[in-house]
């Protein structure tokens, strides 16, 4: 993915392509992602070099003006990003779960981030935007008092309102996988 990524999400469609050219434009990126998602909103994901991902973040920012709704740069995203991002989910034990929801997908990824770097635990599931009325939320399991810290390392990285809640079911029952799944 790159030692860096950068993630614009704009109240409208027609801007977040404007921001897409003016991202990509100012420099040398990988567009990870760029699409519009429901309720009408438009998500750029970049990423590269740490200093080519935050001229074009800067770039994107000022061309969104009004319309950036939510933004994450990361200089140094954890590793399981990627794959998450991606759309693949992981299998693993339930010890304990952590659920974690966001008003906005940028936010969710910025909780994820900081989730996995504050505890031992596996993130196992990230969703983000589509068919959530454009929220974002993870999944993560682990050790109880792993989950409890990935949980509150989490809710700290969520600003300006955008941390809908967070959930922890120590022992989930089998049957609550379904739910997840």
């Amino acid at each position: 993915m790159g030692p860096a990524l950068a993630l614009l999400e704009l109240t409208s469609i027609a801007r977040g392509v404007v921001v897409l050219d003016a991202m990509v434009k100012k420099a040398t990126v990988v567009v990870g992602d760029a699409r519009s998602v429901s309720p009408g909103r438009y998500l750029v994901r970049v990423h590269g070099g740490v200093g080519e991902v935050e001229e074009a973040f800067l770039a994107g920012r000022a061309a969104a003006g009004e319309a950036l709704l939510d933004e994450v740069f990361l200089p140094d995203p954890h590793a399981s990003l990627e794959a998450l991002l991606a759309g693949k989910r992981r299998k693993a034990a339930r010890d304990s779960v952590g659920l974690v929801e966001c008003y906005t997908s940028a936010s969710a990824v910025k909780c994820v981030d900081a989730a996995a770097k504050a505890a031992e635990i596996e993130v196992t599931r990230l969703e983000l935007a589509m068919h959530l009325g454009g929220k974002g939320w993870f999944e993560l399991t682990g050790p109880l008092d792993m989950v409890e810290a990935a949980l509150e390392a989490a809710g700290r990285a969520a600003t300006g309102g955008m941390l809908l809640g967070t959930e922890l079911i120590p022992a989930p029952h089998p049957d609550t996988g379904q739910g997840l799944d």
